[in-house]
């Protein structure tokens, strides 16, 4: 006897993990039949994580698990599958009557490759792929030059951005209140971190805050690594565990500078679309001229933090042992990399890529880049951050510095790389040599 398929639609889990303020969810919920909620575990993310005990795969865990909880007190749950994603809609449509599948954007071109080979397989069934705008304000084609091309200026596009902001309402999406519309189960399997692969590590979700004492005074604080002046909201916005609606709302009425950052990273989603070379290559393609030295010990004493300069060590010893580093710094061990050791950005931009609980590519993309000169709107090739400068500017009491190089000021801390007057000068010698 045919068993008689349950009709429902199907709402993918993405990088919007949460059912507050949720585009796509609400669309679902709002649709004739139940939902299904779905998460994909998908390997060929997860097959090219070498570090099994990789932060960013247990804090999505975690995050699952809460949405979890509050959904088995309802006599629901969701529906956490792993493998290819092409291969999980095909094992579900031979046990669904699937109408449609529902989810939000992504604008890296991995995402946008495998959401057109979904849409793709699902029209072949004539099943609706219905996406939605959810984790940015504005997407790729919404704040452009009057002649429709993109902008690559930070500061025109920002304006645009803003008056186009002023001419929208930021209405939340009440998604939250149609968690009903879910499919009932008795129980799905909700995996174990260990089925996955991946083991627990140190880091903890917790429900994202918006601290009023911070973002208020974010000018003030944003470049101070010793203390806690900045949000930490990188990662919570680069999974969605929090709206970026609601984020920009309040930073409208707080702090224009914080809300400057949060433009800073649409303004990056933008350029990775228009410009997908970025991906692998120099936005300025002149720059892919550029000889650099790439020696492989002293791209590991950078790695490890042992350069010598503090400010850079202790930003690199920050990043190894937490998965995190202050913004601040992050330019400064970027500008040393490139600069002072003539290292190719992209060495440096990959290190991140697999260290960084915040890691998103276009930031980290744009951001490397920007501080290698070679991207768009970037610093000049001729700005080379001098470390000790920046440490009197930022760290003048070396609390920062002290809590990571615990050898600092013994016998046991290394001598300079490199000698940083000579560094600079051999600096714009490569480049100039290299773009002219």
């Amino acid at each position: 006897m045919t068993k008689i398929k349950q009709t429902v639609s199907i709402f993918w889990f993405r990088r919007d993990l949460r059912f507050e303020d949720n585009r796509a969810l609400y669309e679902a919920t709002k649709s004739e039949t139940q939902v299904l909620p779905l998460f994909i575990f998908d390997t060929d993310i997860l097959s090219q994580l070498d570090d099994k005990n990789d932060r960013r795969v247990d804090f999505v865990y975690q995050v699952l698990a809460d949405l979890q909880s509050k959904l088995t007190a309802m006599d629901r749950s969701l529906c956490i599958l792993t493998g290819k994603p092409l291969d999980i809609f095909k094992k579900l449509l031979e046990e669904y009557d699937v109408k449609a599948v529902y989810t939000n954007n992504d604008y890296e071109q991995s995402a946008i490759a495998r959401d057109r080979e979904i849409a793709a397989f699902l029209h072949t069934k004539s099943i609706r792929f219905l996406s939605f705008k959810d984790q940015v304000i504005f997407e790729w084609n919404e704040v452009l030059k009057t002649n429709g091309e993109p902008y690559s200026i930070f500061t025109p596009y920002s304006k645009v951005w803003k008056q186009k902001l002023s001419e929208n309402n930021l209405l939340p999406y009440p998604s939250e209140q149609n968690l009903n519309s879910f499919i009932k189960v008795e129980n799905f399997n909700f995996p174990q971190l260990a089925d996955i692969g991946f083991n627990k590590t140190d880091i903890l979700f917790s429900t994202p805050m918006l601290d009023k004492n911070i973002i208020s005074n974010y000018e003030n604080t944003r470049n101070i690594p010793a203390i806690e002046g900045t949000t930490r909201l990188s990662i919570h916005l680069r999974f969605g565990t929090i709206s970026i609606r609601k984020v920009v709302a309040y930073a409208l009425i707080t702090n224009e500078q914080w809300l400057n950052e949060l433009i800073w990273r649409e303004f990056f989603m933008s350029i990775l679309v228009h410009f997908p070379h970025v991906e692998t290559g120099a936005f300025r393609k002149k720059y892919e001229a550029i000889a650099w030295r790439n020696n492989e010990k002293e791209f590991e004493a950078w790695c490890k933090g042992k350069t010598g300069y503090p400010i850079v060590d202790a930003g690199m010893r920050q990043l190894n042992e937490t998965g995190w580093m202050h913004n601040r710094v992050r330019m400064i061990v970027a500008s040393f990399l490139t600069k002072h050791l003539l290292i190719d950005w992209r060495w440096g931009e990959a290190y991140f890529a697999n260290k960084l609980i915040d890691y998103e590519l276009s930031s980290n993309n744009g951001n490397w880049q920007w501080a290698a000169g070679c991207g768009c709107d970037a610093a000049p090739y001729f700005r080379v951050f001098n470390p000790t400068e920046q440490t009197k500017r930022f760290d003048p009491e070396l609390k920062y510095i002290r809590k990571w190089v615990k050898e600092f000021d013994t016998l046991n801390y290394p001598h300079p790389i490199v000698e940083h007057s000579f560094a600079r000068n051999r600096a714009l010698e490569t480049y100039k040599k290299g773009i002219n």
